[in-house]
């Protein structure tokens, strides 16, 4: 049996686009010689469709594109991932679709309801095991989660018989390390079930999440035998036949000639990836970004160029009194080097104007926060209205660090429509720069960026460290409260300063108002903030140690 696993960028809702691309990559397939083309999970509607599925008409197109794209499949084999509405219930359901007719259909049976996941809100689950055969293989057909649990996955198989093969269609969000979680788990499913495994998923972006792709195929010792692109179209093709001892034989024919897993390269890449996704599926060309010669604004210029091109990004640096002229200097810098269009928007005059209006409230004085915070949201007015004026999206700025705390100004710098590296911690930035760098061989990001010590340089003198502690302290204690989900006394018992920690937690969670008003960004770590993390903004449980 010749199988090809062919991953492509579905977008959620684009029914006749995705079923478009699906028939271009089964000619190609039908062409290598291909007995089965499988495709992702749910890869006629996108994923995840999330409360269209309580449209009935959604629905109904499902049905539809379904429909259309049987009519052109001839003798190979394709199957495909739709959600199916039948009698009163949605399924997230797999076709196997031959000479035009679906000759059977698969529902998923287990149904994820962690981290991102909510199948559980739409999805009635599947009972019934099914089995395609083909050249005289039987190929056990499943659904993303229901290779998970490989035991369970044993017992619902057992009554369908003997397996060959189990093939997986999935849709599965790429985070740092994803790749190596499910070479773990199709290899125990593997063992398990002693047969191999083919696991086809899904690449793109999709708001906060991004597909990486890499589908894979695992030999019944729970070897990995062949892998496709990473955060990139692909079709892995390879043949499987009876081998010794009732185990098939698998031989890669196509698959990507290397698969990197470097964890700054996977992180960079799906960054742009998430980007370019997310500006082009919502109908922008173009982006505008805050330049402030600080790092984060620096890096998330360098990702949108490689996301979107050079001419599509437009930098504008908005200097204040308490702006140095070194950072101003690396703002024109950066934009040079990028080779983006650059332009500058001094807001000194405008503070003063709002310094003197504002004054009429009496109480109102420029020495404290509120001046501060008043300058960012200048800023992101600037930013909002030339946005306005020429239908470009703000790209934010403000990482995973930062946003954990709440440092940052709600309706200054947090405004826009998207935020790149909000899930990305501040350590990572610096690494992620050094990388930008590296790759191109040359100073893209200026050096002075990366070594001058971090300020938002609202007043004189300002840093970082007057506020928080260091990011490599700052980001410890995050992971282990925000991520891992420990408390207070497990984090300083892995040795992190308790005075430090419980300041932190209580700086994350009071500013929970401030993240759900933030916009949206890409998801890179194994919990992020948004639909990865959902916690109440009124909340009186203390996680810190010593009160709230």
């Amino acid at each position: 049996m010749r199988l090809a696993l062919a991953q492509f960028n579905a977008s959620v809702g684009d029914i006749a686009g995705n079923i478009g691309v699906m028939r271009r990559l089964y000619a190609r397939a039908v062409e290598a010689g291909a007995d089965v083309v499988a495709f992702p999970e749910l890869c006629i509607c996108g994923y995840p469709p999330e409360d269209l599925l309580y449209k009935r008409h959604f629905l109904e197109a499902n049905a539809a594109g379904l429909a259309e794209l049987a009519k052109g499949c001839g003798e190979v084999v394709l199957v495909a991932g739709f959600a199916e509405m039948s009698e009163g219930a949605c399924y997230n359901s797999l076709a196997v679709i031959k000479n035009s007719q679906i000759e059977q259909i698969y529902r998923k049976v287990k149904l994820p309801n962690y981290s991102v996941f909510d199948e559980q809100r739409y999805f009635t689950a599947g009972d019934k095991p099914a089995v395609l055969e083909v050249a005289g293989l039987r190929v056990l057909l499943t659904i993303c989660e229901d290779v998970w649990d490989p035991k369970k996955l044993a017992n619902f198989a057992d009554c369908a018989g003997k397996r060959d093969v189990v093939l997986n269609i999935s849709a599965s969000p790429f985070f740092v390390g994803k790749q190596a979680v499910r070479k773990d788990v199709l290899g125990k499913c593997a063992k398990e079930l002693g047969c191999a495994v083919a696991y086809c998923n899904l690449f793109g972006g999709q708001d906060e999440l991004v597909f990486d792709g890499r589908s894979m195929v695992v030999g019944a010792t729970g070897k990995v035998e062949c892998v496709a692109k990473a955060f990139d179209e692909d079709i892995l093709i390879c043949d499987i036949a009876p081998g010794k001892d009732g185990w098939v034989e698998v031989t890669a024919v196509a698959q990507a000639d290397d698969v990197c897993e470097d964890e700054i390269v996977e992180t960079y890449d799906a960054l742009v990836l998430g980007t370019r996704d997310y500006v082009r599926k919502n109908g922008f060309d173009k982006v505008l970004i805050g330049l402030s010669g600080g790092i984060d604004s620096s890096l998330v210029a360098a990702i949108a160029v490689d996301a979107l091109g050079e001419r599509n990004v437009i930098g504008i640096t908005m200097p204040s009194k308490f702006n140095s002229a070194e950072t101003i200097t690396d703002a024109e810098k950066l934009a040079v080097n990028l080779g983006i269009d650059f332009g500058t928007i001094p807001i000194g005059e405008v503070l003063d104007e709002f310094d003197e209006t504002l004054g009429f409230i009496q109480g109102w004085n420029n020495e404290g926060v509120a001046f501060e915070n008043l300058q960012a949201r200048i800023r992101g007015t600037m930013l909002m209205s030339l946005s306005n004026q020429f239908g470009y999206m703000v790209l934010t700025t403000g990482n995973k660090s930062e946003t954990a705390v709440g440092y940052s100004t709600l309706y200054g710098d947090t405004a826009g429509g998207f935020a790149i590296i909000k899930d990305v911690p501040k350590t990572v930035v610096y690494t992620l720069c050094e990388y930008v760098n590296a790759r191109a061989g040359r100073e893209v990001i200026p050096e002075s960026v990366i070594s001058r010590p971090p300020s938002a340089e609202l007043r004189e003198g300002q840093a970082d460290t007057d506020s928080l502690p260091d990011y490599d302290v700052l980001d410890a204690i995050l992971k282990g409260y925000v991520e891992d989900d420990k408390s207070a006394e497990e984090i300083i018992e892995e040795g992190s300063p308790g005075e430090d920690v419980r300041r932190i937690i209580r700086m994350v969670d009071r500013n929970e108002y401030k993240r759900r008003q933030s916009p949206p960004g890409i998801k890179i770590t194994p919990k992020a903030f948004g639909r990865d993390r959902r916690m109440p903004i009124t909340n009186r449980f203390s996680s810190g140690g010593n009160g709230k």
